[in-house]
């Protein structure tokens, strides 16, 4: 199962498409999705002007574990996930998760179940501040 996941990595560092899209091509592949997750300006229609994410030490152990399921739960050839944490700007890239398989519907629900999962149970907190001074923090978990 360890060759299927092909990338599983936290940054501090932006994040690249590319590398995420080229780390689960495959020749037995006829179907790759790619989920790209961005900071986005509003949220809950309050005005965001920063965020930052923060991880437990051993989030990428957790998310290595959502990962093997969901390589146990489909029949991928190849998974990739990056996850940013840090100070964020709108725009910037948050995460960026992929899956490859043999078909494009088996892609698309690999990819789905991996992004809802990543978000649900690896421990990845945001902080996010408002333009009107105001603060939340939200978990991933």
């Amino acid at each position: 199962m360890s060759d299927v996941i092909r990338l599983a990595a936290i940054r501090d560092t932006p994040l690249s498409v590319g590398e995420v899209f080229d780390a689960v091509r495959d020749p037995a592949a006829g179907g790759t999705a790619v989920f790209v997750g961005t900071v986005r300006d509003h949220d809950h229609a309050r005005a965001v002007s920063r965020l930052a994410y923060s991880a437990h030490p051993t989030v990428e152990r957790e998310l290595r574990t959502v990962m093997e399921k969901v390589a146990s739960d489909f029949p991928v050839k190849a998974l990739a996930a990056v996850h940013r944490v840090g100070d964020l700007e709108i725009g910037d890239l948050a995460v960026v998760v992929a899956a490859s398989c043999a078909h494009r519907a088996e892609a698309f629900d690999a990819c789905r179940r991996l992004i809802d999962d990543l978000k649900t149970q690896v421990p990845i907190w945001k902080h996010q501040t408002f333009a009107d001074g105001g603060d939340e923090w939200v978990g991933a978990c």
